[in-house]
């Protein structure tokens, strides 16, 4: 592959967006080798202006010199730019998904291209602290495997997994996870507030609470239950705490929440590969 590879993102989306950004900001590829397509012509004049990328309306325009495909579009999408992109790219391209439940099987026959990756990224990514989980078909060769590791890294953390199941987890724990912890995030702030505290320290207290409480589980080597109970003295408040939560099943309701956005994704995937490629 060229030394200065063309990137195409397809879907000016929010990850779209993040991994423009990622890429420039970790000197990955420079703007001028970024080309990004989708149907809103104002949203790309946008992206154009912030990021100085290149910018098409269309797809099958935006591939034709691609080194690398990134295909960041909602999963409702995807059967349409399927057919539009299927057999349209080099040989050589790479291509990597970050669309929810589509699998590699759905994607190299629905592209009609063997190299192919997917990943599941979160919403961090947008600030370069993102969990990205990934795998890749059988055709992908390690020089591409090492080209979808940069690119990812530059999104925030990544992990390779060999078995493409693993995806589904991820995409259950980490590609939705952001979405628990906002949810707990502000469930702590507005109980701040209803005993009585002004929101802004609320929010500085929590957030700091959180932050520093992540920091010293990874200062330690403890499992969390440990580190939980050195907090939750004998019929003190945590220990009173803890009891309610535990009686109102949050455990439980967090292990459900995580199996039923499991069980959705696995959906959307089953949703892709039920289609006929060839009528896309």
């Amino acid at each position: 592959m060229k030394q200065n590879k063309q990137f195409a993102v397809i879907g000016p989306g929010v990850m779209g967006e993040a991994i423009i950004n990622g890429l420039i900001e970790k000197q990955v590829a420079a703007p001028e080798y970024i080309i990004t397509s989708g149907p809103r012509q104002e949203r790309l004049e946008e992206l154009t202006a912030q990021y100085q990328v290149r910018s098409k309306l269309s797809n099958r325009k935006a591939i034709q010199d691609a080194d690398v495909v990134l295909l960041c579009v909602k999963p409702q999408k995807l059967a349409e730019v399927l057919g539009d992109l299927r057999g349209q790219l080099n040989d050589e391209a790479l291509v990597i998904s970050v669309i929810a439940g589509a699998t590699i099987d759905s994607l190299v026959k629905g592209l009609k291209h063997s190299a192919v990756v997917r990943s599941m990224p979160n919403t961090p990514a947008q600030i370069g602290e993102g969990m990205t989980v990934w795998n890749q078909s059988a055709q992908t060769t390690r020089t591409q495997h090492q080209l979808a590791q940069t690119i990812l890294s530059a999104l925030g953390a990544e992990i390779f997994v060999e078995d493409e199941r693993y995806i589904d987890m991820a995409t259950a724990v980490s590609g939705t996870g952001p979405a628990y912890v906002f949810l707990f995030l502000e469930s702590m702030i507005d109980a701040g507030v209803h005993l009585g505290l002004p929101r802004r320290i609320a929010e500085e207290m929590v957030l700091q609470t959180i932050e520093g409480s992540i920091q010293f589980y990874r200062h330690n080597d403890s499992h969390p239950a440990r580190l939980r109970n050195q907090v939750t003295s004998p019929g003190g408040t945590s220990a009173t705490a803890l009891y309610y939560l535990e009686k109102m099943g949050f455990r439980t309701a967090i292990s459900r929440a995580i199996w039923a956005a499991f069980t959705r994704s696995q959906e959307l995937g089953k949703g892709q590969d039920h289609q006929d490629p060839e009528k896309i």
